[in-house]
């Protein structure tokens, strides 16, 4: 049950119940020094009743008896703290790590439903969620559930009309914090979902901080964001006013207990039916019975709380990741499609498409904007699983080969390049884990970035930025293509690669590209088809079909799509801004 509830893995899950097993020595050893704190009262009060004397002997020993249980409950205590805490902290680390890889492995189908945000709270909010729920709630709440049943049959043995009039308002405490439990669910995921939604405003603020400054929307987007705080504060005040005012009346309600066993005590007293020692002790274990039951109380809203992330949790464990074989070997790398169709909802992007891309060759995609090139390079990635048809690498399909394995044999060059917070050499190096400085440098030098890294103040040890914030357009691309040279596999995507570039950027980068893809497989998407010209084979695609294929000067004689749109691009570079 432990293990479903917090989503444990089987050390987590035994570590879990140590924990709890920890906490209920540590209750248990709470009522020591109330033990003997009560046969300290009896050596006391008996002798006075019967006109006598108390024992100082057996005083001064109850009293190191209650030095050694006070040090015995420290080192349980101890004890405790280390099998929660440590053990809960150590578990949830093992879930977030757990959480990234199963991201990793996820189709970017799941990417194109969920936002960053929500990913991100998933990585932390919920998985901080259920660290709380299992340092500081579920071994008190478990623990005290445990606890508190023998030591209500030791005081029902002891005396159970005292014992009842004890635990009389228990089922009716209790029954207000269940009765209520699904209230306090909804309320909890109403809260979470705003704080979703703030999370989604903070980083749409973020990110758009530029379009915001240049366009003047600070006072509409930060309102947007100021609603989305409001909304959360509203959600956490009437979820904790929910959760509070339930748990405070079942307090109350349970305190009523003391007033009866002080008025069931009291009547029997008078009647001669208990002696004043028992009453005393029921008096004294009354105040102390209630802890546990009071900590039961208060953890019980926090327990439902986490229940709203481990379902969340647990909805992220039941999607499906991309399998396949991870023994693959490729030998033959020409890439055929047969027809293939593929929607990103439910209408089609790409209709009924069969094409060859042969080995060793280059192989351009153009075409309009919208009309599936991009597209169509991720299916061959296997960044989606095509809706029909199959797609096939040296004649086996892709969907039988593990998509990590299939990286392998790939590298990319996309128009927005994606650099870390990193040093330029740890940037590069992601082309090839555990790759020597010389091998970087070599991979550097051939896509032509050697030259302004070193002129950097640390050279290669430069840290960049966020996404490479302190580079230019020109030199984010060539750090990406020789993070690519240092890959060196045998297939290679080129999607927009020297698009949006001055003339001499793009013209080391061409020198870098040219570098790149020697004796390899080559799929680029170009808009400018003046830079596909020399291909082996162009596929021009119109509206998710492929329109046409050849090579440029068969596709021209034909006067067809890419005979208009070649054209058009040369009567367009006689374009001029004037007036």
């Amino acid at each position: 049950m432990l293990k479903r509830l917090f989503k444990l893995s089987d050390e987590g899950n035994r570590d879990l119940k140590k924990g709890i097993f920890a906490a209920v020595l540590t209750n248990l050893c709470m009522f020591l020094p109330f033990g003997i704190l009560i046969k300290v009262m009896t050596l006391l009060i008996a002798p006075l009743m019967d006109g006598g004397m108390p024992d100082t002997s057996q005083l001064w020993l109850w009293l190191g008896a209650g030095v050694a249980a006070a040090a015995l409950y420290f080192f349980v205590y101890l004890h405790e703290y280390r099998q929660t805490y440590t053990v809960a902290y150590s578990e949830t680390e093992k879930i977030r790590v757990e959480v990234a890889e199963k991201l990793r492995r996820l189709p970017l189908s799941f990417f194109n439903r969920k936002d960053l945000s929500e990913l991100t709270t998933h990585i932390m909010g919920d998985c901080a969620s259920i660290e709380h729920a299992m340092s500081h709630v579920a071994p008190g709440l478990f623990a005290s559930c445990i606890t508190i049943p023998p030591v209500c049959v030791l005081l029902a043995i002891y005396d159970w009309r005292m014992a009842l009039a004890l635990f009389a308002a228990l089922p009716i405490a209790m029954g207000m914090i269940f009765l209520t439990r699904k209230a306090q669910i909804k309320f909890g995921e109403r809260h979470v979902n705003a704080k979703l939604e703030v999370a989604e405003q903070v980083q749409e603020y973020l990110e758009g901080v530029k379009v915001v400054k240049a366009f003047g929307l600070a006072g509409e987007k930060s309102l947007a964001l100021k609603n989305a705080l409001r909304k959360m504060f509203k959600e956490a005040i009437k979820f904790e006013a929910i959760a509070g005012a339930f748990v405070t009346l079942a307090m109350m309600v349970l305190q009523v207990g003391l007033g009866l066993v002080a008025l069931v005590g009291v009547n029997l007293l008078a009647g001669g039916k208990i002696e004043p020692i028992p009453l005393l002790i029921f008096l004294v274990i009354g105040v102390k019975i209630y802890s546990p039951l009071i900590v039961v109380l208060t953890l019980l809203p926090g327990f439902f709380y986490m229940l709203t992330s481990t379902k969340r949790m647990q909805a992220l464990r039941d999607e499906k990741p991309m399998i396949g074989d991870e023994n693959a070997e490729l030998a033959d790398l020409t890439v055929e499609l047969k027809n293939v169709s593929f929607a990103y909802n439910k209408d089609d992007v790409i209709h009924d498409i069969s094409l060859t891309i042969p080995q060793n060759g280059v192989t351009a995609l153009v075409g309009p904007s919208g009309s599936g090139k991009t597209t169509l390079s991720r299916l061959i990635a296997r960044f989606w699983d095509v809706r029909e048809g199959e797609i096939l690498i040296g004649g086996r399909s892709v969907r039988e080969i593990d998509p990590e394995r299939l990286m392998r044999y790939m590298s990319f060059v996309f128009q927005d390049v994606v650099l870390f917070n990193d040093t330029v050499m740890n940037n590069i190096r992601i082309g090839k884990h555990g790759a020597t400085d010389e091998e970087v440098h070599a991979a550097a030098r051939a896509a032509r970035c050697d030259g302004f890294v070193r002129e950097m103040p640390q050279g290669y040890e430069t840290v960049i930025g966020e996404n490479g914030s302190t580079l230019s357009g020109g030199e984010r691309q060539r750090i990406s293509i020789a993070r690519a040279l240092l890959k060196d596999a045998p297939i290679v995507l080129l999607d927009e690669a020297t698009a949006s570039l001055d003339p001499e950027n793009e013209t080391q980068i061409q020198a870098a590209i040219s570098a790149l893809v020697k004796g390899r497989t080559v799929i680029v998407i170009a808009h400018r088809l003046r830079t596909v010209m020399g291909a082996d084979k162009i596929a021009v695609l119109d509206g998710g079909r492929l329109a046409e294929e050849g090579t440029s000067e068969e596709l021209i004689a034909k006067s067809g799509l890419f005979a208009r749109m070649h054209r058009i691009q040369q009567e367009s570079l006689g374009w001029g801004v004037g007036r």
